[in-house]
């Protein structure tokens, strides 16, 4: 008797436990994810697509509202269920949602005679400020909110910008529902689609959120600079990546120059993009001597300067303007000049001043460079620090070169060919001296025998001669001319 007790006790405890089996296989509860404008389809998970369950009851609830229930393939929905936006295949019973939106999260519950599936249907949303359109250097802004039926889970964000790489973002606020974060300044490098990662430990979530970002914006540095040469021929371009982005708006911009900073800016032309992606431009400025080179496929904002000036130099910036917002990239031209002082043909044992001079401040790691082609170092000068002029007194003629380096790089160079005068020059010249000092003491000679002669006049002129014949006798004339005479010689 106590054996089949316990025999009774043990088909018990294994019915039991195998009900309890069957429940909860006959229950299942999933977590599920979308997204505010996607699409998502919630599967009658352990239901067999065959005939006799076919013509067996299938509901679909949203919480305790029914949505949806087909019985001997009859379907039917009740006002509840959004049909504009959902649908429910017969051969499978899944339930489709599209156009999704918050307020569709919740649980969801696909019921047959046999088996219940209860969905918990987790939502976000993320949104990019300025629709994801952006210029050069702004900062977007995300915006990530979630809607669930169960407490909101804590959430931790992860982002990857176009190239793939991880971007740390600046967590601005937080609340379970609603996460803002700021991005890095943008680059033009940054145009493409990005990803958000978010996950969650519980419920376990691992959703990856794509978003797409526009930057319109130069390739071109920040702050570039140019060198040139007086009389050479230059041209100045800012690359725009409008093309590569396929931007479908229409913006505008215009080139300005001024000479110096705070000096007064000069529109020199201004243009357009139209929605299909062509350029227009218009020449603004009729003093200052500019080209608009053709343009190729690419968008290319240029001016070409044929013959550059020492006065050319300066700030050539490039500026867009979009809804309001503007973006600018700048082009520093430094311009080189050398001169000669005395300008002409060297003489064997003269010397010369060469200098060499630009026409704006040079960076730190910048210095300019005097050098005689096959020359020795002594011929060799360099400017200090921030130094724009560079004079060097030199007493060989020859080929000298004037050089702007950058980082140990030849940026520009500028030669002086100083000529040696020929030797009968040297002649002419020491003779030219010679006769030139002789004619000066001869001058000088003949001014001081001028002036002795002149002397003499006046003492001549001075003498009485009347008085001289009333005086007396000879003798005493003989004196007076004596003593005159005298006088003259002291």
């Amino acid at each position: 008797m106590e054996l089949c007790s316990t025999a009774v006790s043990c088909m018990a405890a294994f019915l039991l436990l195998h009900l309890g089996l069957i429940s909860s296989m006959a229950q299942q509860n999933e977590v599920q994810t979308g997204l505010v404008g996607g699409e998502v389809t919630l599967k009658c998970t352990g239901i067999p697509l065959d005939s006799k369950l076919s013509r067996d009851e299938v509901s679909w609830m949203y919480y305790k509202t029914l949505l949806w229930r087909t019985e001997n393939n009859n379907a039917w929905r009740t006002s509840a269920f959004p049909t504009h936006r959902a649908d429910v295949k017969m051969e499978n019973k899944q339930l489709r949602m599209w156009d999704l939106k918050l307020s569709d999260a919740g649980i969801y519950t696909c019921k047959s005679s046999s088996h219940e599936v209860r969905i918990s249907l987790h939502i976000f949303k993320l949104t990019v400020s300025l629709d994801g359109h952006f210029l050069q250097n702004e900062v977007p802004e995300l915006i990530l909110m979630q809607n669930s039926s169960s407490p909101l889970p804590n959430l931790k964000i992860t982002l990857f910008n176009s190239n793939n790489n991880k971007v740390i973002p600046e967590l601005q606020s937080k609340t379970h529902q609603k996460y803002i974060v700021n991005l890095k300044k943008l680059e033009a490098t940054d145009s493409g689609t990005w990803l958000c990662q978010v996950r969650s430990d519980s419920p376990l979530i691992n959703q990856n959120i794509s978003f797409v970002i526009k930057v319109l914006g130069f390739q071109n540095p920040d702050l570039e600079r140019k060198y040139a040469t007086v009389d050479s021929t230059v041209i100045l371009s800012w690359h725009l990546n409008s093309q590569k982005i396929k931007w479908k708006e229409g913006f505008t911009g215009q080139l300005n120059w001024k000479q110096q900073e705070g000096a007064n800016a000069h529109e020199l032309l201004d243009f357009k993009v139209t929605a299909q992606g062509e350029l227009h431009e218009t020449k603004k400025s009729s003093n200052f001597l500019f080209e608009i080179p053709e343009r190729n496929a690419e968008i290319i904002i240029e001016v070409k300067l044929p013959k550059v000036y020492f006065n050319h130099s300066g700030q050539y910036q490039c500026q867009l303007e979009y809804q309001g917002r503007h973006v600018q990239s700048k082009i520093e031209l430094v311009v080189m000049k050398v001169s000669a002082n005395p300008d002409g043909p060297l003489s064997r044992g003269a010397n010369m001043t060469l200098t060499c001079q630009v026409s704006g401040p040079l960076p730190p790691n910048a210095y300019l460079r005097w050098e005689r082609v096959n020359g020795t170092n002594m011929d060799v000068k360099n400017s200090r620090q921030h130094e724009i002029k560079l004079e060097v007194n030199i007493s060989a003629a020859g080929l000298w070169s004037c050089h702007l380096i950058e980082d140990n790089d030849r940026k520009i160079s500028l030669h002086y060919h100083v000529e040696e005068a020929p030797v009968w020059i040297s002649y002419v010249i020491i003779g030219a001296s010679v006769a030139g000092s002789l004619l000066v003491f001869a001058l000088g000679c003949l001014c001081i025998i001028s002036g002795i002669s002149w002397q003499r006049r006046m003492v001549s002129a001075m003498v009485p001669v009347k008085g001289a014949e009333s005086t007396g006798s000879p003798n005493h004339r003989r004196s007076q001319i004596s003593c005159l005479g005298a006088g003259q010689n002291r």
